[in-house]
C-alpha cells in the first residue's frame, strides 16, 4: 500500500494543472482499491457549495456541472461531520439525494472520506460500487491516508502556484504559518538561497544560457568521475572487489542515458542545470521507491547520493544568487546570518525561514535592521517559491504566495496606515508615560544589541528591563571572555546612563543554543537551561558577574536578574556568587557599589513562590513568553500548536494578577518583559494589575505609551474586573478591544486588527 501511495502523490505532483491532477487521482485510486467508481468534489468556501470536479465510473459529462449545498446529500454529511460515511447502501441513507445526470443509480456501497488542510474543508473523496456491502477497515483507513496526503498537496500547489486551473473559491486556503521573527509586512519577490548541495532545496529556475548551463552540467559529470575513481583506487587495498564495484555501479549511472540524457534535455528546454537535476534524480528516486523488489528499491539512496556530488560541484560555481531584485524577500530552509550579508542590505524588504525560531541568530538580526520576518515555516514547499511575489507578513507569522490582487491591495493599506500611525506616533517620544489620573508607568526596553540600544533612545526609553547577555555568546565560537564581556557591558551602561539597565545572567538552553557548547536532550524547555546551566558552572556565572560588575564602575545603573529561578535555593546559591564576584572585583582594586538583583518569574512553581523570592531580592520580573508558554504547556515557537499559545487565556491574566498583587503586598517592585508589554492593549491590563515597569522591544514603545497617556488608571481597572469574569481567551481579546475603543484608544488596535481579521475571502 506505501508504494502505492507513494505512485500517486507522485503522479498528482507531476501534474501540471488540476483536472489533469484530479483525474490522476480518481483513475488510480479506482484501480488500486478496485472499485468501480471514484470521485472528487471540491468545497467552494464562498458559495458553501461542493462540485463534482473529476470522476472514474460516473457520468464524466457532470463535472463542473453538478453542485450542491454544504449540508446536502451524504457529500454533504461527509464534509459537515467532518468524518467518514461508510455505508453498503447509500439509497437508504436518510441524507441521499438522487441526481440523474451523475448516473450513480446502479451503485449502492458508498465510502467518502473529507479532504481536509489545516483545518479548512477542500472537498470530500468518495468510491462507489454496485454490490451492497460496507467497504472493509483497510479499504475506509487506506482512502483516509490517500485523503489527508493529497490534501497537503493540493494546497500547497494551489498557494505556490505550480498547479493551474483552481475555479475562485474553491479552496479555502490558510497562509502558510510560523512564528513572528520580526514585526511588520513585506510584500516583494522570493529569492530562494540554495544551501549546498541539497537537492531538496534547488528552487526551480530558467536559464538565460543554455550552452553555459550545458557546460557547467558536463564538467560537474567529470569531476564526480574524477572524484569517484580516486576514491575507488584510494579503497581498493581496503575492499573487496565486489564492494569496490559499487563505484564501477555509480559510474555506468552517470552515463546512463535514462539520466543524464534527461537532465540535458530539460537543461535545452531552458531549465537551470540545478532544476533539471533535481527534478530528474527526484523523479528516478521515485521510481525506484516505488518498486516492490527490496534491492532495486535501495538504489534510490544511490540515486540520491549521485545527485548530491553532481549538486555540490554545480553549486561550486553558483552557490547563490548574483543578482537581486529590489523588493527581495530572501527564503532559505534554514536562513543564516551569512546570507543576509550577501543581499545588498537596500534591497532586503523580508526574510522567510523554514527552520528556525525568533530567538534564532538570524531573528535577532532583523528585529534590529527592522526586517519583517517569519521563522519556522514547516510547511513552506519554498524551493517553489523562487521568483514568485510574496507576502510576508512579521507580525503574524504568515506567508501568501502568490497573492491575489485583493490581498496585495489589502496589505499595501496596512503598510500605510503602519506608516501614517508611526509618523504620528513620534509626538510623544519625549513626553512621560501618565495616565489621564496621573499614574505614572515607566517604560523600559529589551534589548541585546546595540542597534537595539540606538532605536530603544530614539523612542525615549526610560531604562532597560531585559538586556539579553547571551547575545554576545551566540555571535561567537567560543565563550567570550571577562574582558569582552566588560566591554560589551560597559557600552551599554554608558549608553543608557543614568537609566537602569537590567542585565540578565547568561540564559541559554531550550530555544537559545550555543554552537560550541551544545545542549543535547529531548526535551529542552524542560531540562539544563538558566539558572541551572550557571550554577553548575561557577565559573562562566562569576566571569560574567565580574565582568558586569567591572563595566559599572563609576556609572551606578546596573541591575541584575537570574533567569527560570524554580525554588529559593536556586536564588540563594546565586547571590553567594554574586557577592563572591563583587568581593574579587573590589580586591582587584575596581570601586563599584553593589547592584540590585532580581529573579525572573517564568516558570509555575515561582508563581507560588512570590513572597518567599521577594524577601531575597531588590525586584521581581515576569517573562510573559516563557511563562505563558509553561503555563499552557505549548511551544510558542512550533507553528503547529502556535495557535495554542495566547497571553489573553484566562490562565495567564489570572497568574499575572496573583504575582503583582504578592508582589505589591510585601513592597518589592515588579515589573514585566516581553510580548504582553509591547501589546498596547495587554499594557492596559498590566497597568490595572499594578505592575510597576513595562518592559517591551524598541518597536512597540511609543505605541504602548500613546495608548496609556488616554486612558484613566480607574477605568483600566474596571476593564481588568471584567475580562477576569471570562473563560475564554479570544472572547477576553474582543471584550478588551471594544472596551479600549469605547475608551477612545481603538486607533492603536486597527493596524493589528487588520491584519489578525477582515481579510479578503481568498485569504482568511
Amino acid at each position: 500500500m506505501l508504494n502505492t501511495l507513494r505512485t500517486i502523490v507522485h503522479e498528482v505532483s507531476s501534474a501540471d494543472n488540476l483536472n489533469s491532477a484530479l483525474q490522476k487521482i480518481v483513475r488510480r485510486v479506482r484501480e488500486v482499491m478496485r472499485t468501480e467508481a471514484c470521485s472528487v468534489y471540491f468545497y467552494n468556501s464562498e458559495t458553501s457549495h461542493y462540485t463534482l470536479m473529476a470522476t472514474e465510473g460516473l457520468n464524466p459529462l457532470a463535472v463542473d456541472k453538478i453542485s450542491f449545498t454544504y449540508s446536502e446529500g451524504i457529500v454533504g454529511q461527509v464534509g459537515l461531520r467532518e468524518e467518514p460515511i461508510n455505508i453498503d447502501d447509500a439509497t437508504s441513507h436518510p441524507k441521499y439525494r438522487y441526481l440523474e445526470a451523475i448516473g450513480e443509480d446502479k451503485f449502492r456501497a458508498f465510502l467518502g472520506v473529507p479532504i481536509i488542510h489545516r483545518r479548512s474543508m477542500l472537498g470530500v473523496l468518495v468510491i462507489q460500487r454496485a454490490e451492497r456491502q460496507r467497504f472493509n477497515e483497510d479499504e475506509e483507513a487506506f482512502l483516509v491516508t490517500i485523503s489527508a496526503v493529497l490534501a497537503g498537496g493540493i494546497a500547497h500547489a494551489a498557494a505556490t502556484g505550480s498547479m493551474k486551473g483552481f475555479p475562485d473559491g474553491h479552496l479555502s486556503l490558510k497562509p502558510f504559518e510560523g512564528t513572528s521573527g520580526a514585526s511588520g509586512v513585506a510584500i516583494g519577490q522570493g529569492i530562494v538561497m540554495v544551501p549546498p548541495a541539497d537537492l531538496s532545496a534547488v528552487p526551480d529556475g530558467c536559464c538565460t544560457d543554455i550552452a553555459e548551463e550545458l557546460a557547467m552540467f558536463e564538467h560537474a559529470l567529470t569531476e564526480v568521475r574524477e572524484s569517484l575513481t580516486i576514491s575507488a583506487q584510494k579503497l581498493a587495498c581496503r575492499l573487496p572487489p565486489e564492494e569496490l564495484a559499487l563505484f564501477d555501479v555509480y559510474l555506468k549511472m552517470l552515463d546512463d542515458k535514462a539520466l543524464t540524457f534527461e537532465i540535458r534535455h530539460r537543461i535545452e528546454s531552458g531549465l537551470m542545470a540545478q532544476t533539471a537535476l533535481r527534478q530528474v534524480v527526484e523523479e528516478h528516486v521515485n521510481r525506484f521507491e516505488m518498486m516492490e523488489d527490496p534491492y532495486l528499491r535501495e538504489r534510490a539512496s544511490d540515486v540520491k547520493d549521485l545527485g548530491r556530488r553532481v549538486l555540490s560541484y554545480l553549486q561550486a560555481s553558483e552557490v547563490s544568487p548574483s543578482q537581486y531584485p529590489d523588493n527581495t524577500i530572501l527564503i532559505s530552509e534554514e536562513l543564516t546570518p551569512a546570507m543576509l550579508g550577501e543581499v545588498p542590505q537596500d534591497k532586503l524588504l523580508g526574510l522567510v525561514s523554514q527552520h528556525g525560531s525568533g530567538n534564532s541568530h538570524v531573528a535577532i538580526l532583523a528585529r534590529a535592521m527592522g526586517i519583517p520576518t517569519v521563522m519556522g515555516a514547516v510547511d513552506l514547499p519554498f524551493h517553489k517559491l523562487a521568483g514568485k511575489q510574496l507576502i510576508v507578513d512579521g507580525t503574524l507569522g504568515h506567508i501568501y504566495p502568490s497573492p491575489s490582487d485583493e490581498l496585495v491591495k489589502h496589505y499595501l493599506q496596512v503598510i500605510e496606515e503602519e506608516k501614517a500611525f508611526a509618523k504620528g506616533l513620534e509626538v510623544t517620544r519625549d513626553l512621560p508615560c501618565v495616565t489621564i489620573d496621573d499614574h505614572k508607568v515607566p517604560l523600559w526596553v529589551n534589548t541585546g544589541l546595540m542597534t537595539d540600544t540606538v532605536r530603544s533612545l530614539d523612542r525615549g526609553a526610560e531604562g532597560v528591563g531585559l538586556y539579553r547577555t547571551e547575545v554576545p555568546f551566540m555571535v561567537r565560537e567560543r565563550f567570550p571572555s571577562e574582558t569582552e564581556q566588560e566591554r560589551i557591558y560597559r557600552s551599554q551602561l554608558e549608553a543608557f546612563h543614568p537609566r537602569p539597565v537590567t542585565m540578565r545572567t547568561l540564559d541559554i538552553g531550550g530555544d537559545k543554543a550555543l554552537s560550541y557548547f551544545p545542549i543535547d536532550e529531548d526535551n529542552p524547555f524542560l531540562g539544563w537551561r538558566g539558572i541551572r546551566v550557571t550554577l553548575d558552572h561557577p565559573e562562566i556565572f562569576l566571569a560574567q558577574v565580574r565582568a558586569m560588575l567591572k563595566a559599572s564602575a563609576g556609572l551606578g545603573n546596573l541591575r541584575i536578574m537570574l533567569p527560570m529561578i524554580s525554588c529559593v535555593f536556586e536564588v540563594e546559591d546565586a547571590l553567594q556568587l554574586i557577592h563572591r564576584a563583587h568581593e574579587e572585583v573590589t580586591a582587584e582594586g575596581v570601586t563599584t557599589s553593589m547592584p540590585e538583583v532580581g529573579v525572573m518569574i517564568e516558570v509555575p512553581a515561582a508563581v507560588y513562590l512570590v513572597a518567599e523570592l521577594a524577601s531575597r531580592v531588590d525586584f521581581l520580573s515576569v517573562g510573559s513568553n516563557d511563562l505563558t508558554q509553561y503555563l499552557l504547556a505549548v511551544d510558542r515557537n512550533n507553528p503547529r500548536v502556535a495557535n495554542l499559545y495566547h497571553s489573553f487565556h484566562p490562565a495567564v491574566l489570572k497568574a499575572l494578577c496573583h504575582i503583582a498583587k504578592e508582589a505589591n503586598s510585601v513592597g518589592k517592585p515588579v515589573g514585566i518583559c516581553g510580548e504582553m508589554a509591547g501589546d498596547p492593549a495587554a499594557a492596559v491590563l498590566l497597568m490595572a494589575m499594578g505592575f510597576n515597569v513595562l518592559s517591551m522591544n524598541a518597536t512597540n514603545l511609543l505605541k504602548v505609551k500613546w495608548a496609556l497617556r488616554r486612558i484613566t488608571l480607574t477605568r483600566a481597572q474596571d476593564i481588568l474586573d471584567k475580562v477576569l469574569q471570562l473563560d475564554n481567551a479570544h472572547v477576553i481579546k474582543s471584550t478588551l478591544e471594544l472596551a479600549l475603543s469605547k475608551a477612545g484608544i481603538g486607533q492603536i488596535l486597527q493596524s493589528k486588527n487588520l491584519l489578525s481579521g477582515n481579510l479578503p475571502p481568498s485569504a482568511s
